[in-house]
């Protein structure tokens, strides 16, 4: 199909470009997608507003009543039409002039002669209409409905005659749908069946404008050619001509100096404030059409990219929705051509292909659509640039997440850079290189590519050691290219810093992990998941360690953490002196309390002692004196004991 567009149909490009012309301008434009008997394949045709005829309250060409291309052709075209039987083969009279009022205008903007308007073509009415035909009618279970059936009818329209009654439906659809073949492209919406265009919306605008640059070209010619009054008797040899430029004429004066017999005619300079009119309508009309252009010396050269982008987008809001008004239409183009191809037959193709590609007529039926795949949002190429630099600028700050190769490939191609892979080669057509060389390739912004066979370590130290180097400083700091070089730089540092990563994890696991890229089964996946993870971080423990050790060494090496160490060391040990000294005399305080201690228990023990004698001693006298005083009691009570007894010997006594 594409090639069909392109080669075959060879009015296709010039047709476009004539809609596209036309369409600003009236607001509405058709493109009629139809097979040509004459020339034996498809054929698009720009058709203007003006030779379709649809009524102004139709929504939109598939639901109208009735819509009427109005076509001019010559005697031999409707001759080969009737020859191949798409008209009928009928004798028309002599064409009649048919000049519509538009044709009369489009003559005198062309300069197309008055007199040469008539030239000998036919007016053919071709009309999308729906009518209910006696023996064609529409029927239900053998009943005629009375609905009217889509046909397209042609008449002749200085005879009347109709050449053609055609069905426009297929005849196994049951809903009798209408076929397209016209496209309608519109500019801006209307307020009824045809577009709006610039005349139409800034027309008023558009006509002061130019009523006043005529005022200020008058006034200018005027002013630079002015006119004026001579004396009756002033006489010029040979004729009253007008002057021209450095020439000089004899004059015959009555009287007096010349500048007394002429006098000018007092005409202005062209007015300035005509002249701020002027301007003003012209940038009110781009502002309405959204077309005002935009001066670069007028943007901030430091505006971050976004903002620019923003600006653009704002002056091309209008036209962005115009692109997508087009490509909605042209979608609808496609699918009546793919249509077209599908009923008439497979496309000449000159090319060899494959024996399961070939060219079929299923290759164009309804499973695959055909559709513009052009952005309607970005219309211009500045707009599409500026995407990408904002792209870069993005890239510049995070390179790790971005495949710069891919990013510039596009950039290429959005400029229309021919030979892109000559350019920037594919990542395996470039060859694996020195350090040295990786470093001189990085900094002559040529491409570099890492690869496992490669000493990873030596690549890294080299491109630190340049990247360090005060020279190559000095240099990437004159270069507008620095950014770039430092990224790409990163990006070959870090592609071997994962490729040693990844050795390291194989060296730890004791077996080589898979190709890269080679597709796993699940299980397999998972299994060397889980090594993977293990043997990862007993790799990661160990450089962990190692630059621990390496960062105790490198603190141990340097002069000034000598020094720092030495002084720590002396205030340790006077911190430690003094830990001693301290201890000592705590040791020596405990000592004399432990001595005071002792003496204090003794003299607690010993007066213990004396008060134990003491009450020892009290308690004996006690004893003692309880003793003496238990015996005088005892030796009373013994006594009246005593005297008890003899008294009661007395009594017996002394009853007997």
């Amino acid at each position: 199909m594409n090639y069909l567009l392109t080669h075959e149909m060879s009015e296709y490009r010039t047709e476009t470009e004539k809609l596209l012309f036309s369409l600003p301008l009236a607001g509405s434009a058709f493109r009629k997608v139809y097979y040509d008997p004459n020339l034996g394949r498809p054929s698009g045709i720009f058709v203007p507003s003006e030779d379709v005829v649809v009524n102004y309250g139709a929504s939109d060409l598939e639901t109208c009543e009735r819509a009427t291309h109005v076509m001019r052709k010559s005697f031999n075209e409707i001759r080969k039409m009737q020859v191949n039987g798409f008209y009928k083969d009928i004798e028309l009279p002599d064409p009649t002039n048919s000049y519509s009022d538009i044709q009369e205008k489009y003559n005198e903007l062309t300069g197309e002669n008055v007199g040469d308007r008539y030239d000998q073509r036919h007016t053919l009415l071709e009309m999308q209409v729906n009518l209910d035909l006696p023996g064609f009618e529409d029927t239900v279970d053998g009943e005629n409905t009375g609905i009217q059936l889509p046909y397209v009818v042609t008449i002749d329209y200085g005879s009347s005659t109709i050449l053609s009654i055609r069905r426009n439906f297929y005849e196994d659809d049951k809903q009798k749908q209408r076929r397209s073949h016209f496209v309608h492209y519109q500019y801006l919406p209307g307020l009824g069946f045809y577009g709006f265009g610039l005349v139409h919306m800034i027309g008023g605008l558009a006509k002061s404008a130019t009523s006043l640059l005529r005022q200020l070209v008058d006034s200018g010619t005027l002013s630079n050619l002015p006119g004026g009054l001579k004396s009756r008797g002033l006489r010029i040899k040979g004729d009253d001509t007008p002057i021209m430029p450095g020439e000089f004429r004899d004059v015959d004066v009555p009287g007096g100096a010349i500048k007394d017999n002429i006098t000018f005619l007092p005409y202005k300079e062209p007015s300035q404030t005509l002249y701020s009119l002027l301007n003003t309508i012209v940038d009110e009309g781009r502002r309405f059409a959204s077309i005002s252009d935009m001066k670069v010396s007028d943007m901030n050269s430091q505006a971050p990219v976004g903002t620019t982008l923003a600006l653009l987008e704002r002056n091309m809001k209008v036209m962005s929705a115009v692109q997508a008004r087009l490509h909605a239409s042209m979608k609808k183009e496609f699918e009546i051509l793919v249509g077209i191809i599908k009923d008439f037959g497979n496309p000449s193709y000159p090319y060899d292909t494959d024996e399961e590609e070939d060219i079929k007529s299923s290759d164009f039926d309804q499973r695959v659509d055909v559709l513009p795949v052009s952005d309607p949002n970005a219309s211009t190429m500045a707009q599409r640039i500026m995407q990408y630099q904002a792209a870069f600028q993005l890239a510049t700050s995070a390179p790790e997440m971005y495949d710069l190769r891919e990013l510039h490939r596009q950039m290429l191609e959005v400029l229309g850079i021919e030979n892109v892979d000559d350019i920037i080669p594919e990542e395996g057509d470039i060859p694996p290189v020195d350090p040295v060389s990786a470093v001189q390739n990085l900094i002559n912004n040529k491409p570099v590519k890492a690869y496992e066979f490669q000493d990873h370590d030596a690549h890294i130290q080299t491109v630190a050691a340049a990247q360090d180097n005060p020279e190559i400083q000095a240099i990437l700091g004159k270069t507008p290219n620095a950014p770039s070089i430092l990224a790409a730089a990163s990006a070959y540092v870090n592609e071997h810093l994962t490729m040693k990563f990844r050795d390291q994890v194989e060296q730890e696991m004791g077996i080589e992990l898979p190709p890269l890229g080679e597709p796993l089964p699940a299980d397999v996946e998972k299994r060397i998941s889980e090594l993977v993870a293990e043997a990862a971080s007993r790799v990661t423990q160990k450089a962990m360690m190692q630059a621990e050790q390496e960062r105790i060494n490198e603190q141990m090496q340097d002069p000034l953490i000598q020094a720092k160490q030495a002084e720590i060391a002396i205030k340790e040990a006077e911190v430690q002196r003094k830990a001693q000294a301290d201890a000592a005399r705590l040791q020596l305080a405990a000592q004399k309390q432990q001595d005071q201690k002792e003496l204090e228990e003794r003299r607690i023990s010993s007066q213990e002692q004396i008060a134990g004698a003491n009450i020892g001693q009290k308690i004996a006298s006690d004893l003692l004196d309880s003793n003496l005083q238990n015996k005088k009691q005892a030796a009373k009570e013994f006594k009246e004991g005593v005297d008890i007894a003899k008294d009661m010997v007395k009594d017996i006594n002394t009853n007997d």
